[in-house]
């Protein structure tokens, strides 16, 4: 068994394990409507396994950065039918990351109103927004009453995923938003049902994974996590621990998958807490998948060896559409080029040369 080998998850029964990992492009158009450079953008990439969408807002309240797109109004669930139409006419999977940013965010983006997060604590460092470069600010502890309604856009964000084409959504439970902001006691301070227990901590988490599962099925629903990650200013006291009880606890809801970020080079070098991957692979029993800078021999090693199921590809996909073709080939990869992650333009999104 290897990166090729075929493989199901949910009622879906996949060509490869050869994941597209959720990468922020920041291509949306007027409105964080998907638009059809995104369409192209993704069916260039359909032979991956799965296509995991960039990160997209459930609300506008859970937007931080522009052009991002969103699934909460129709004219966004219109743009993203072009989108999955596209990926299923090259014979591709797709499915949406459903995102709420929290507290990495600024007024700016939000008519002057404070970003969210579950306790009042500011992250480190800056962000770009509408107005340039400027310090995070201290967020709003969301109330229960918040919380509910936040959940209830989560469902409503699936809800919008399915009916827009997509075979499924991914919960963003990683990288320092808002879900990880509950999960982790360097941003979780609160002292009701949300905060204290790593019990508590899980269950904003714990209730979007039931109203989805509810709402679309539990085959078409994976999860996202970080337990090592760094990134926003992240940090918890023992992560080990923590998400070894969320792992062991996501078993009971049967998902289509659960996808890790394994310790990455950033973490490591900002101080994590490692979590090694074996542990969560011995909590959790069903389909892994893992992400963080993998190359081809090493995700061949890691499904052999049993540590995952599938592995997600980033800037390599980014830059390779043709990333199956190339690795079965061993072919040489089109180096990613940064200055263009984020841009605007057709270049460096759509025009990375094939074979």
């Amino acid at each position: 068994m290897n990166l090729f080998s075929p493989i199901k998850i949910g009622n879906y029964h996949l060509k490869n394990r050869i994941f597209m990992a959720p990468m922020t492009r920041c291509r949306s158009s007027e409105g964080n409507v998907p638009n059809d450079m995104m369409a192209h953008y993704y069916a260039q990439r359909a032979s991956a396994g799965l296509i995991i969408t960039e990160a997209t807002q459930i609300s506008t309240r859970g937007i931080g950065y522009p052009h991002t797109p969103g699934i909460h109004t129709s004219e966004q669930v219109e743009g993203w039918k072009k989108v999955t139409k596209a990926v299923h006419d090259e014979g591709g999977k797709i499915f949406l990351q459903l995102w709420h940013v929290g507290r990495i965010s600024h007024p700016a983006f939000h008519n002057g109103e404070l970003p969210v997060a579950p306790s009042a604590i500011k992250p480190a460092g800056k962000i770009y927004t509408p107005e340039g470069m400027k310090e995070f600010v201290t967020p709003h502890a969301l109330t229960a009453d918040e919380i509910k309604s936040i959940v209830h856009d989560y469902v409503k964000g699936a809800i919008n995923a399915i009916e827009a084409g997509f075979d499924g959504v991914e919960i963003h439970g990683a990288n320092g938003y808002l879900i990880d902001q509950f999960l982790r006691d360097g941003t979780n301070q609160r002292e009701d049902a949300y905060g204290g227990s790593i019990e508590n901590r899980g269950r904003f988490l714990f209730e979007i994974i039931e109203g989805i599962c509810d709402a679309i099925g539990s085959d078409k629903t994976g999860v996202r996590l970080a337990p090592s990650g760094t990134f926003n200013d992240m940090k918890d006291s023992d992560p080990q621990s923590h998400f070894t009880y969320v792992c062991e606890k996501l078993n009971s809801y049967n998902l289509a998958y659960l996808h890790i970020i394994d310790a990455l080079e950033g973490d490591i070098r900002h101080g994590a807490n490692v979590v090694d991957l074996s542990v969560l692979r011995k909590a959790y029993k069903g389909v892994l998948i893992t992400n963080g800078g993998y190359t081809q021999e090493r995700g061949h090693a890691t499904i052999q060896n049993g540590l995952a199921d599938a592995v997600a590809f980033g800037s390599l996909f980014l830059a390779n559409p043709d990333l199956i073709e190339r690795f079965a080939e061993n072919a040489p990869l089109n180096t990613p080029n940064p200055d263009t992650f984020y841009t605007q333009g057709e270049e460096g999104y759509v025009d990375y040369p094939t074979l």
